[in-house]
């Protein structure tokens, strides 16, 4: 979760989302070993060689992922 904090692509679970997960099983403080109730935004970057985020795609929707020829696109023209 530290690398999620620190990419801005973690978001606090709330009550109602909690509850339901715990119905269908699902116990993050077990899962995660933690009890802050946190889960990662689904997202790529490419980063640079300089360390710099040259692409990014984050969809809150975790059933719509990218393309992969779409990241291969943007890799082959950034490291060209």
């Amino acid at each position: 979760m530290e690398g999620a904090r620190a990419f801005g692509v973690a978001y606090q679970v709330d009550a109602l989302t909690l509850a339901a997960l715990t119905k269908y099983g699902v116990n993050l403080e077990e899962a995660s070993g933690e009890k802050h109730h946190l889960l990662p935004v689904p997202a790529v970057f490419v980063v640079g060689k300089s360390g710099v985020i040259q692409f990014e795609y984050v969809n809150p929707d975790y059933k719509v992922r990218l393309h992969p020829d779409l990241l291969l696109t943007a890799a082959r023209i950034l490291f060209q």
